[in-house]
């Protein structure tokens, strides 16, 4: 990657927003705002919200990295909003973006790409009758989970019918759709895609019994492997997958694809995250330095893949 700008136009990095994940994109978008203006590029911040547009205006800004996570920013919201005023933007478009927030939409796209998905239902909020459906066709243990948030919130391992109600008014209290799915036990491994190019495959392990949000987020909490301690068969079939699935959705720029692969070194994809995790030492950026890419580079060469597109 050169040392030369990118671009000297100003950019804004988008960060915080409306979303229950508002804590991680200010932590994302204050390190890609450190790497931008490290590297001497004309970077301001933009805390977003309902007055979004106002912001981005007044900013002056002439290019956004989009550093939000969760509804408003990950889902092609704040992507179309951008796209009217005429501002270049990070990351996937409104269509890619808004298909891979939504977990229903998504897994049935895979499913139709020939990608191994595991048995899920969807659920309406008040439909008591497909409830009632899902536990008796996906059995237990299974995850209950919102159909469009991020991070694991909402979430919930279920082992037992006595905890399915308490975790079904969790999610809903998210999402007024909601997704039940068979709980797939094996290793938990995510892809990092950047441009077209499957960087690698990382292990996490985390602590609790599925990588919720404090095993996210909490020191200590997960371990990380890299790459992944995978077959190499299995390692190469998880990348092939993760970027069929990054194709399938139409990303563009980069995407983390999360995936469980079971005890017959199948990969099952659990979904596709368009506007990963950007601190120093998020996942994305974990693959990357395990391929031999340093932060700053990585995030300039994502500003990169946004002025090409």
């Amino acid at each position: 990657m050169t040392m030369a700008l990118v671009t000297k136009k100003k950019i804004g990095v988008l960060m915080g927003g409306l979303s229950s994940e508002r804590e991680v994109s200010l932590a994302s978008g204050t390190a890609v705002l450190k790497a931008l203006t490290g590297r001497g590029y004309d970077a301001v911040a933009v805390d977003v919200g309902r007055d979004a547009a106002d912001r981005i205006r007044s900013s002056g800004i002439e290019i956004a990295f989009n550093a939000l996570h969760g509804k408003f920013g990950e889902d092609g919201a704040i992507q179309g909003m951008l796209e009217i005023m005429g501002i270049p933007c990070t990351g996937s478009g409104i269509l890619a973006s808004a298909m891979g927030m939504n977990k229903i939409i998504s897994k049935t796209l895979f499913k139709a790409y020939g990608l191994q998905v595991g048995a899920f239902l969807s659920v309406a909020r008040g439909d008591r009758d497909m409830l009632k459906t899902a536990q008796s066709e996906i059995g237990f243990p299974l995850v209950v989970k919102p159909s469009s948030e991020g991070s694991s919130v909402g979430v919930s391992l279920v082992h037992a019918q006595s905890d399915f109600d308490a975790a079904v008014k969790l999610a809903f209290g998210y999402d007024p759709e909601i997704l039940v799915e068979r709980y797939i036990r094996g290793m938990e491994v995510q892809v990092g895609i950047l441009g077209e190019r499957a960087l690698g495959a990382i292990e996490i392990v985390p602590k609790d019994d599925f990588y919720s949000y404090k095993a996210k987020y909490e020191q200590g909490m997960s371990a990380h492997f890299f790459p992944a301690r995978i077959p190499k068969d299995v390692y190469t079939r998880t990348l092939d997958a993760g970027l069929l699935a990054h194709r399938a959705l139409g990303c563009r720029g980069y995407s983390r694809v999360d995936f469980i692969i079971d005890n017959d070194g199948v990969p099952f994809i659990l979904e596709v995250n368009t506007l990963p995790g950007m601190t120093a030492t998020s996942l994305l950026p974990e693959i990357a330095q395990g391929a031999g890419i340093q932060f700053p580079d990585l995030v300039e060469e994502i500003l990169r893949l946004a002025i090409a597109a």
